[in-house]
């Protein structure tokens, strides 16, 4: 599960996705990285059949992703429900959520990756429970920024997600000082932008190793804290 996890760049949030519905036995050829977190698009999605660097315009800068791609691989064993839930977390500028990816756009994003499916390898039911893992992991993060918002109640009673991107090669500060004490380095890293109803606030998370709940679908210990780079947020 967590060489799954790493390949995905996973980090937290809710649970419940649609059944598997058969796909589309389509085929195409994705090329370009795409983010495996909540994404920025809602219904309308286009199909990227290769990328080339003139694609470079059509990364959504606020997630890093390109357009949503549901179709199934060449050589894919099995189908993959094209549903997508939506999450839980306010879209800064909009009245709309973020929503997350489906089973279809995951296994497209690992193959992305360099993974390649073998015989002994997930199976199709696999894909709904890392599906839920990744959601339920997101959504406690989003919880964990709440609680910091909430010191911020006075200035902003509704804060809202900008965007994010994944760091899990930068350490932060913090993760620094505890391995030079002897625990353990996050396995990822996210950074997230806060919109505090017209202010930006900027909050870092690790990913720490964890037990999986089977109930919960909650896997990575989270440490989300604002990024030390103002006064209030060191005073905070």
């Amino acid at each position: 599960m967590r060489y799954l996890f790493n390949l995905l760049q996973v980090k937290a949030e809710e649970s419940q996705v649609p059944q598997v519905e058969p796909a589309a036995a389509q085929a195409s050829v994705p090329d370009g990285w795409v983010s495996e977190c909540p994404s920025n698009a809602d219904g309308n999605e286009q199909q990227v059949l290769m990328t080339v660097k003139e694609d470079a315009a059509d990364i959504d800068p606020l997630n890093m992703m390109p357009p949503p791609n549901q179709r199934p691989s060449p050589d894919q064993p099995f189908p993959l429900s094209t549903n997508r839930q939506k999450s839980s977390i306010p879209k800064a500028g909009t009245n709309e959520h973020w929503v997350y990816p489906s089973q279809q756009m995951f296994w497209n994003a690992m193959r992305r990756k360099g993974w390649r499916w073998g015989p002994d390898d997930i199976q199709q039911e696999d894909m709904m429970h890392i599906i839920k893992i990744h959601n339920a992991n997101n959504e406690s993060a989003w919880q964990e920024v709440l609680k910091w918002e909430a010191l911020r109640a006075d200035e902003c009673g509704a804060p809202k997600l900008k965007s994010f991107g994944g760091k899990a090669k930068e350490f932060s500060p913090r993760a620094r000082v505890r391995g030079w004490m002897g625990y353990e380095m996050p396995f990822d890293r996210h950074d997230w932008i806060i919109d505090r109803c017209g202010k930006e606030v900027r909050y870092i998370i690790d990913y720490y190793d964890g037990d999986l709940d089977e109930r919960s679908h909650e896997f990575a210990n989270l440490d989300v804290r604002p990024a030390m780079d103002s006064f209030e947020a060191v005073w905070d």
